[in-house]
């Protein structure tokens, strides 16, 4: 995104490691600052929100990227499990949307692009928590793209397949090639691969898609 010319708000918990990036960005001739968020906490969320706006101005592009598991079979699944998986995953993306969506109907234009996940699309044993806040971001993807859409305002949904991150750092070889032998292309993903997505759905060339979920997965599936 900074490549591509935008001023990038990183937001995350550690805001150290955001600082780091912040400079990687810098050093490369782009502009970002930092700014502590969980989105796990709606006051947190509402704080960020305001600090973001008022060091820009405005808000045109907002990626909702936050996730975390609690994989575990829905049998021995507690609530927590249940809840923290469903409050970061779909609620905090549904909350900053909110903190941030009138900058952008004021303006008139704006893209909001939800990263949900092919689990969200095809479910996965032990995953049942996870798979229905993916799903659910594909649902709000939808509403809010009908909502919005007067206001020159897209909101489109990334599903990811299997991606190298180190969420998935923790899978065995075996585990990791089980899962790659289910992709056409052969090969696992990157977060570039992702990224490039992002950018794409951000730009003006992107202006006629809204309420779609783009899905970068190899061909590991196809809806």
């Amino acid at each position: 995104m900074a490549k591509a010319g935008a001023t990038v708000a990183l937001a995350a918990r550690n805001v150290e490691k955001l600082g780091e990036v912040a400079s990687e960005i810098a050093a490369a001739g782009g502009t970002a600052q930092a700014f502590a968020l969980d989105v796990s906490s709606e006051e947190s969320i509402k704080e960020c929100a305001k600090a973001v706006l008022a060091a820009f101005g405005s808000v045109h592009v907002l990626v909702n990227n936050a996730g975390i598991t609690r994989d575990i079979l829905a049998l021995r699944m507690k609530k927590k499990d249940w809840d923290d998986v469903l409050t970061t995953n779909l609620t905090g993306a549904f909350l900053l949307t909110q903190a941030v969506m009138s900058s952008m109907v004021k303006g008139r234009w704006g893209r909001i692009i939800n990263i949900t996940s092919v689990v969200g699309e095809t479910g996965q044993a032990g995953q049942a928590n996870y798979a229905a806040s993916k799903a659910g971001l594909i649902g709000l993807t939808k509403s809010l793209a009908r909502e919005l859409a007067s206001r020159t305002v897209t909101v489109n949904a990334i599903a990811p397949g299997y991606i190298e991150t180190a969420m998935t750092a923790v899978l065995t070889d075996d585990q990791k090639n089980a899962m790659t032998q289910h992709i056409p292309l052969g090969r696992v993903g990157t977060d570039m691969d992702i990224a490039h997505a992002v950018a794409f759905l951000a730009s003006e060339e992107a202006g006629y898609i809204t309420g779609h979920t783009l899905d970068v997965n190899g061909g590991m599936y196809m809806g």
